[in-house]
């Protein structure tokens, strides 16, 4: 159960990040469309899980590790962004959104 102040800052995170990928995706990671679909933040606030799904011409693991390899460079920005609303910028840990892809494979399996 995630209280007030955890489901506000997920919001937040998810709001900015979400405006982040999508004004550098074109210089970070090479065009490719990634949209942040759910934040989780732990209960102290130092964790923050964000769902992302990525729709990209190439490989999405390829995109998914340049991600991996920018969580830095995207925290520093993050917390440029929401230094106002937070003292302390919580940790961010990405993870693939693949409901997407689960829900594609059942409609097909249905069509069958």
């Amino acid at each position: 159960m995630e209280t007030t102040r955890q489901q506000k800052i997920a919001r937040l995170i998810q709001k900015e990040l979400a405006d982040l990928f999508l004004k550098e995706s074109k210089r970070l990671f090479t065009g490719a469309l990634i949209t942040v679909t759910k934040t989780y933040v732990s209960k102290d606030l130092s964790v923050a899980r964000i769902y992302i799904s990525l729709f990209s011409p190439q490989d999405k693991k390829k995109v998914f590790e340049l991600i991996v390899h920018h969580t830095r460079e995207l925290r520093v920005e993050l917390a440029a962004r929401v230094k106002n609303q937070l003292r302390i910028v919580p940790h961010l840990e990405f993870f693939i959104d693949d409901s997407l892809d689960y829900i594609e494979n059942i409609d097909r399996l249905l069509k069958e």
